[in-house]
């Protein structure tokens, strides 16, 4: 059976590259049968005395692989040929090829690194860069470089970037496989952006029938979620419906890859769990929706969500060449040909957009502290492994120096990330390891239980839940909680789901913020969002376990019920007190209140009658420079003098100058004060003359003087906050003989004269004194000398001599 495939050509070829070496890269296009026929090869090599290791990217590959290698070696899986996933294994002492997931290869690599027993480590589908098989090879490889210079270590794919690989390995040679060249037809028909995608899936299904007499189909969807309303829609069509997707029991799984027992067309509804490491027996016809829902984590609210987008070029391809396997086949695809150019080239490696805690927490346990001494096709990002080092630290599973710790080492056992794993040891030492661990299951496998957010009401259904996947998960939360040191279990409680959670989760511990229960405010400083129809909205505090969207308001997809005396409970060292003080604009003052807070979460507040002084002057300041200068108390001669300064081009006490000197001047003006009003007004003044200092005191003194000095010798105080510019009032017989018009400021600002009678009214108001003189004197004189015959009325004022005396008084001080 080998022999026919095309990969049998090029065998020769490997054979001879790890009988001169330890490492080797094959390129090998789908259906050349790498993954079926390599490890069998290996297996009579003089070098292969131990176990051959075939490692998948999923569960159902592994799976689906070690059932073919078996068939086709004669036996049964558990036999020659083993597999080992999370939820299901089969092997035994007699195991030579033992297909497994990544992640399981590197939680044996890391409890046995010499990988004793193992001759050979093949990594199927590198190109998929998965965090774990991106780790699990710098594992090997360290492993090789320190002990085991005998193992051999291949990476194969179909679109494998074989010179990069080769680099990484020391130049190791690179063996290609031309395959076997099955025709395959691509139709680009397209899609209506407005429509469904379900519905425009369903109607391509429809066509293929019609188009394509014989051969199954097989449907590449984003999600279960779409698979589902596709099915709805395809669910009368004559022939046999298949969802395939990694919720599904392996039992579901087995019956959607392998052919129909009574012969009739399937159609195969699959997320991108088929795209690879997979043979489906009687697919020549794909439909390609064009969409992924790929994880990505988003650094900014410390959570990894699904995301629907574009599938890239190369994922696009490796759909397409699952309907040319085994004979020639067509792929639909629901987009333009234009538009492929515009479809991401590949998917990035996950080792550069994820949460990296595990990944660092296994470097750790390996040794590493710096996980870039490893060697890496991309080093993880060194932002990325700053965060996840401060999140392992508040986890207590590293310490100061980066090093694993006892809890750490616990955590690092466990198969399950350093949150979950942290839950499971903490909920051992209160007597809740058995829920704990049904929990992690539950976040870990969507579906079982149902789609509730109440998490604690999925775990009660699903502890009634029949079916083969439900009794594996909960075999295998029995398992997990067998793993931890458990203390004598208490009386269940109400809120033990929200315990749980609340110790993997503790920064997603939530209020209640608003009447509807719609709105919350976690411990971690994020708001989230919940289906105001859920009963969780009458609960005041949640533990949250899954949350979907953006940071600033996140959708509650998992929680749980938990008081606030069991919150207290279990974080109650982290509680601190916080005294804030507001400046109030409406008041002029201040706002202090005491706080009892628990991260952002506000437990109580009241009010602070004893509040910091520095805080008081630090909200008076913030106060002022909000709201501007004129908030402060300034007398009638601190405003002056500002106003004589911006005349007088002095800008030390400018608004741009004081705003920007503020520190400097106005916290000792603000001692012992809860006002802006209580500042003394004298001292605010003392403060600008302080400010102007000599030189500027004289250009003030100059160019915008304080008083007026008339040719009668008398002082007027000169109103520089006037409306119409600067003004002084006094009377016309003070300005006798003067022939030029009063200015001030280096501008020449004509004074604004505001002229008055004898008894103080106002009779006349002039910019102009010389045209005064010339024009309405006459009148203004004629009326006032009925008036005031007492005082001077001279018919040419300009010629007068200046004079606030009356005419009998300047007569009598005549010599």
């Amino acid at each position: 059976m080998t022999a026919a495939l095309p990969i049998a050509q090029v065998l020769p070829l490997l054979l001879d590259a790890l009988r001169a070496g330890s490492n080797a890269v094959l390129v090998a296009p789908p259906g050349a049968g790498k993954t079926t026929a390599v490890a069998p090869a290996l297996l009579t090599e003089p070098w292969c005395t131990g176990q051959i290791l075939l490692l998948s990217p999923r569960r159902l590959a592994a799976r689906a692989a070690a059932e073919r290698i078996a068939e086709l070696m004669g036996e049964q899986p558990g036999g020659t040929v083993g597999y080992a996933t999370r939820m299901d294994s089969r092997s035994s002492a007699r195991t030579r090829i033992l297909v497994l997931t990544e992640g399981i290869f590197v939680r044996r690599v890391q409890d046995d690194p010499e990988l004793s027993g193992v001759s050979a480590v093949l990594f199927d589908e590198v190109h998929e860069r998965s965090l774990d098989s991106d780790f699990g090879l710098a594992l090997a490889l360290d492993a090789q470089a320190a002990l085991r210079p005998d193992l051999r270590i291949v990476p194969m794919s179909a679109t494998l970037d074989g010179a990069r690989f080769a680099q990484l390995l020391d130049g190791a040679p690179v063996i290609e496989s031309e395959g076997r060249i099955q025709p395959l037809e691509l139709r680009h028909i397209g899609r209506a952006a407005e429509k469904r995608i379900e519905d425009e899936m369903a109607a391509a299904i429809r066509r293929a029938l019609k188009e394509e007499a014989e051969g199954d189909i097989l449907a590449f969807l984003p999600g279960v979620a779409e698979i589902e309303r596709t099915a709805e829609r395809v669910e009368g069509e004559a022939v046999e419906l298949h969802r395939l997707h990694g919720s599904l029991d392996p039992a579901a799984q087995r019956a959607a890859i392998r052919p129909s027992r009574d012969g009739r067309r399937k159609i195969i509804l699959a997320t991108s769990i088929a795209e690879t490491s997979l043979t489906i027996d009687g697919v020549r016809i794909v439909i390609d929706s064009g969409l992924a829902r790929r994880p990505r984590y988003d650094r900014a609210a410390g959570v990894t969500r699904l995301v629907t987008e574009r599938a890239s070029q190369a994922a696009a391809t490796q759909r397409a060449g699952r309907a040319a396997r085994q004979r020639p086949g067509v792929a639909y695809r629901l987009w333009e040909a234009a538009a492929t150019a515009g479809m991401p080239p590949f998917d990035p490696p996950q080792i550069l957009e994820s949460d990296l805690s595990s990944l660092l927490l296994d470097c750790a346990l390996w040794g590493v502290t710096d996980p870039a001494s490893l060697r890496w096709l991309d080093p993880p990002p060194a932002a990325a492994v700053s965060e996840a080092r401060k999140r392992l630290t508040v986890l207590e599973a590293l310490d100061t120096y980066g090093r694993i710790t006892t809890h750490g080492k616990a955590l690092a056992k466990l198969p399950l990330e350093p949150r979950i794993g942290h839950m499971l040891v903490r909920a051992g030492d209160l007597g809740l390891a058995d829920i704990a661990a049904e929990i992690a299951v539950l976040l870990g496998e969507r579906g079982i239980g149902g789609q509730d957010a109440d998490l604690s009401q999925r775990r009660l259904r699903w502890r009634r839940e029949s079916g083969k996947r439900a009794d594996a998960a909960r075999a295998m939360a029995k398992r997990w909680a067998r793993l931890v040191p458990r203390q004598e279990a208490e009386q269940p409680g109400n809120h033990d789901t929200g315990l749980c959670l609340a110790l993997a989760f503790p920064d997603r511990v939530a209020k209640r913020r608003s009447a509807d229960g719609a709105e919350w405010a976690s411990v971690g400083g994020r708001g989230f969002r919940l289906d105001p129809l859920s009963p969780l909205t009458r609960e005041d505090w949640l533990a949250v376990g899954e949350v979907q969207g953006s940071a600033a308001g996140a959708r509650i997809l998992s929680a749980a019920p938990i008081s606030e005396a069991e919150v207290l409970r279990l974080f109650g060292t982290y509680v601190a007190e916080h005294r804030t003080v507001r400046f109030r604009a409406e008041t002029g003052g201040i706002e202090a209140l005491r706080e009892r807070r628990l991260g952002a979460v506000r437990l109580s507040s009241g009010s602070d009658d004893r509040p910091d002084q520095d805080a008081v002057a630090q909200a008076l300041m913030h106060g002022v420079r909000q709201g501007g200068l004129d908030l402060l108390p300034w007398s009638e001669a601190a405003q002056s003098l500002r106003m004589r300064a911006g005349f007088a081009g002095v800008e030390a006490i400018s608004d741009e100058a004081l705003m920007a000197t503020l520190d400097d001047w106005l916290p000792a003006l603000l001692a012992g004060k809860r006002r802006l009003s209580d500042i003394d007004r004298s001292q605010l003044s003392a403060v600008l003359e302080g400010l102007i200092g000599w030189d500027g005191k004289q250009q003030l003194d100059r160019l915008a003087p304080p008083d007026f000095r008339s040719p009668a010798g008398s002082s007027h105080a000169i109103d520089y906050m006037a409306e119409g510019g600067p003004r002084v009032e006094l009377r016309p017989q003070a300005l006798f003989g003067l022939g030029e018009h009063p200015v001030v400021g280096s501008q020449r600002i004509p004074l604004v004269l505001s002229l008055t009678s004898p008894a103080g009214r106002p009779i006349q108001t002039t910019r102009d004194l010389p045209g005064f003189w010339a024009g309405s004197w006459s009148a203004v004189a004629k009326e006032m000398r009925g008036r005031y015959p007492r005082h001077p009325w001279p018919d040419d004022p300009a010629g007068a001599a200046a004079t606030l005396r009356t005419k009998r008084a300047d007569a009598r001080a005549k010599p």
